[in-house]
């Protein structure tokens, strides 16, 4: 087959992707997750992985589960595997504003509840409704991944806020605000993790909470509070929701993933009424309506099971991994820096300075153990100093041996900083590292 002249060529693409300028311009906003970039690399059993941030559920009953699942088909399948209604299946919508009572959200209206697959779809159609190009999402610093993912492929500028232990630093927000304002910008929302921040493990506090939400009432800023893991604390009951100080400034994300299993992939928006009218309108578009049987088989799960014991089991298991975590941190990582989570998946490594946790991430790998550097948490290529770690599915004697195998790239990392000085290591400088055989902690 003879090739194409070159302008004939070049308005059909280019020779590895022959459809290149017929994309929108969004396509090529789109990004590879570093996360799921490592999943072929973690998947290895040799490879302690403490990257990914999947829920454990061995303590899930699942064989009472499949008796409930054969049940469901045998007498609602007819229903269940039918279309169903766009903005979700209303029994489990009036289940969602029970959950959500936990959150010291009282009274929920179920028909201001969208079901959605997953949050990570409510975050999606939340994007679809207000991100024009160029329009700014005021982010925590860092930030969750997927949810970066989302901005950029809407096209918009994401700018960082500050936080700290306790979250969002309200004067922070305030100033930033401003600022973008005075610069001719236009702010759609803050996009908001308060519970056990994903990547940062830190929790808003109960004293910044209604001052985050009087500024942004004040300011006409849209809140959009993503909250996966606030029923995961270690020691008690979620902090009362931003949405339950002022309702109709804030579209609430949840989800079944973390506090019951991710296959599902059943979440939700609770959004002002008004919000409610157009997610529905852009879920049906996007999907036609959420899946019924996964919907009913959550429905039967919150009342058939003790459910929130469950969690409570869910949180006592991840207590465990946590102290895991940070006694391994402590005795094996003395020169580096970590948050300490009160509940969710996380925790927050800073690493001595000159380390580059992008740079060192392909030796950490070959000695045999995985993490997220930083840089995946950012908007603007921050981040090189930190990285995720993430203690929910492996073992405690696992996070240990993790954290030691870890221990041995940094010091030798240190080693190669203060051979060449910080910002010149090679990408492909040669460490040695300890054997990475499984030690009497296994």
């Amino acid at each position: 087959m003879s090739q194409m002249p070159g302008r004939e060529a070049a308005q059909h693409g280019n020779r590895l992707d022959p459809w290149f300028d017929h994309y929108a311009e969004r396509a090529h906003n789109l990004r590879a997750s570093e996360i799921r970039a490592l999943f072929s690399v973690v998947s290895r059993p040799e490879v302690v992985s403490l990257a990914g941030g999947m829920p454990n559920l061995k303590d899930l009953p699942i064989e009472r589960l499949a008796d409930s699942a054969r049940d469901l088909i045998a007498r609602n399948g007819s229903v269940a595997m039918q279309y169903g209604s766009g903005q979700g299946w209303e029994p489990l919508r009036e289940q969602i504003c029970d959950v959500m009572s936990y959150d010291g959200i009282a009274g929920a209206d179920p028909d201001d509840v969208v079901i959605t697959t997953g949050s990570q779809q409510a975050l999606d159609l939340v994007s679809e409704l207000f991100i024009d190009e160029g329009d700014v999402v005021i982010a925590e610093s860092p930030s969750y991944v997927g949810a970066l993912g989302v901005f950029r492929a809407r096209q918009a500028d994401v700018v960082h806020v500050d936080m700290d232990a306790d979250g969002i630093i309200p004067q922070a927000l305030e100033d930033m605000i401003h600022s973008l304002r005075k610069s001719g910008k236009t702010i759609k929302f803050l996009y908001t993790i308060p519970n056990f921040h994903n990547p940062a493990g830190v929790t808003l506090s109960e004293e910044r909470r209604p001052h985050i939400v009087e500024i942004c009432q004040r300011e006409h800023v849209l809140i959009v509070e993503d909250n996966p893991y606030g029923l995961l604390g270690f020691g008690s009951d979620p902090l009362p929701a931003l949405k339950s100080y002022a309702p109709e400034v804030v579209v609430y994300l949840g989800s079944f993933s973390k506090m019951f299993a991710p296959g599902f992939r059943i979440g939700w928006a609770y959004a002002p009424h008004a919000v409610r009218d157009k997610l529905v309108l852009a879920s049906e578009s996007a999907i036609l309506c959420p899946s019924m049987v996964g919907q009913m088989a959550i429905g039967g799960y919150l009342v058939d099971y003790d459910w929130y014991s469950q969690v409570k089991t869910f949180r006592s298991m991840y207590h465990e991994r946590c102290d895991a975590m940070m006694k391994a941190l402590a005795e094996y990582m003395p020169d580096c820096t970590w948050t300490h989570p009160e509940g969710g998946f996380y925790t927050w490594v800073t690493l001595p300075d000159g380390l580059n946790a992008k740079a060192m991430l392909p030796r950490a790998v070959r000695a045999q153990v995985a993490y997220v550097a930083g840089t995946a948490f950012y908007y603007d290529g921050r981040g090189t100093n930190h990285m995720r770690l993430s203690f929910c599915y492996p073992t405690p004697e696992e996070i240990r041996e993790g954290v030691r195998r870890l221990s041995t790239v940094v010091n030798a990392e240190k080693e190669l900083v203060d051979m060449f000085g910080v910002g010149s290591v090679p990408a492909n400088a040669h460490i040695d590292v300890e054997p990475t055989l499984p030690t009497s902690d296994n």
